[in-house]
């Protein structure tokens, strides 16, 4: 039978024996045998060898890669990683996106209880709606920072592992996509094991198209937040006002909600607004230019930390949630003021 992988074969088997060994070395030596990796390739999920060997012989390690992953965006103070986010470009982008969307965002709304303004906030923060989904192929990407990035190894090993599954299940020839520098892939910049626990195929077409299909990038989407738990009705997060600093000894790096409601009163902490269907927040104290602003957070925040653990990227999903929901709001509220002055009626 003819696959992918087959076919892969008499192009690649031109790569000589001497590449095999010395292709990987093109800026930057690994540091994990790449033999060792094929080997279980072939033993565990039954790969062919001599195939599997040529198509790795292709792969670039990539020092820009490497340079990048080591300056990670959400290492920055949340005033300045906000600016990269919450931009009147960007909330624009995301009232068309629901709008060129929303049959979709509303069915998957109902089907798994995820607000639609969280699905388009993600798919933003993102990408900026499918506009920048990446440059790299994840094959190099993965290569990369599996066998010349020592200090998590394992895990993008495990994504190579996995991205060599999904292109053979999936029928994608694993030379061609392109994603992040860490191999997030697509408009929701899936990783390779996400893909295959979460990726849906929405519209029943035979496909799972994260990259250019918004039904289906919208059900996987849905579905990631559904299968952590995603709570519906609850809020995300709300502001606290705080007298003192006694809240400080509750801080810590644990992302999980911790602390009862009935306990931030005995912490001289206040919350802006109900948290109904709450039992337990996380206290987060943001840095600001001047100062630091705190928020008491809830399990669905926590559920956001799932796609990417970082609480200063699940906040820019929130409050960007929050742009995108109202200007959509004030957007509706003036073209139905329009019709209703020309007369004519409009139905949302």
């Amino acid at each position: 039978m003819t696959t992918y992988f087959s076919v892969l074969r008499r192009s690649l088997l031109l790569v000589s024996a001497t590449a095999w060994l010395s292709a990987c070395t093109h800026t930057t030596r690994p540091t994990v045998p790449m033999a060792a990796f094929v080997d279980n390739m072939v033993a565990v999920h039954h790969f062919d060898a001599v195939e599997l060997k040529a198509l790795m012989a292709s792969a670039v390690i990539n020092d820009d890669i490497l340079a990048k992953i080591a300056k990670p965006a959400e290492a920055k103070p949340w005033y300045q990683y906000r600016k990269l986010f919450l931009t009147d470009k960007r909330v624009a982008g995301g009232v068309k996106f629901w709008a060129d969307n929303a049959e979709a965002l509303a069915e998957a709304e109902r089907r798994y209880g995820v607000p639609a303004q969280i699905i388009v906030a993600i798919i933003g923060v993102e990408t900026s709606y499918g506009q920048n989904t990446g440059h790299y192929r994840v094959l190099d990407a993965l290569a990369t920072l599996g066998f010349a990035y020592p200090r998590r190894s394992n895990f993008f090993l495990g994504e190579l592992e996995q991205f060599l599954l999904l292109c053979r299940e999936e029928h994608i020839d694993p030379r061609q996509p392109l994603g992040s520098y860490a191999g997030a892939m697509g408009m929701p910049q899936f990783m390779p094991s996400s893909f295959r626990r979460y990726a849906a195929d929405f519209n029943n077409n035979g496909r799972r198209d994260i990259w250019h299909d918004p039904a289906d990038v919208i059900a996987s989407v849905g579905t990631y937040f559904s299968r952590f738990h995603w709570r519906s009705g609850q809020p995300i997060a709300s502001p606290v006002q705080a007298v003192g600093e006694q809240y400080k000894s509750i801080l810590n790096d644990n992302l999980k909600p911790d602390l009862r409601l009935a306990g931030l009163e005995s912490l001289n902490l206040k919350i802006s607004q109900p948290l109904v269907l709450t039992e337990k927040v996380k206290i987060l104290e943001l840095n600001q230019e001047q100062g630091v602003e705190l928020w008491a957070v809830t399990d669905n925040f926590y559920c956001l930390t799932r796609y990417n653990h970082s609480a200063l990227y699940a906040m820019a999903v929130y409050q960007l949630s929050e742009f995108i929901l109202n200007q959509r709001g004030q957007t509706h509220e003036q073209t139905h003021n329009s019709n209703a002055l020309s007369g004519g009626m409009q139905f949302f």
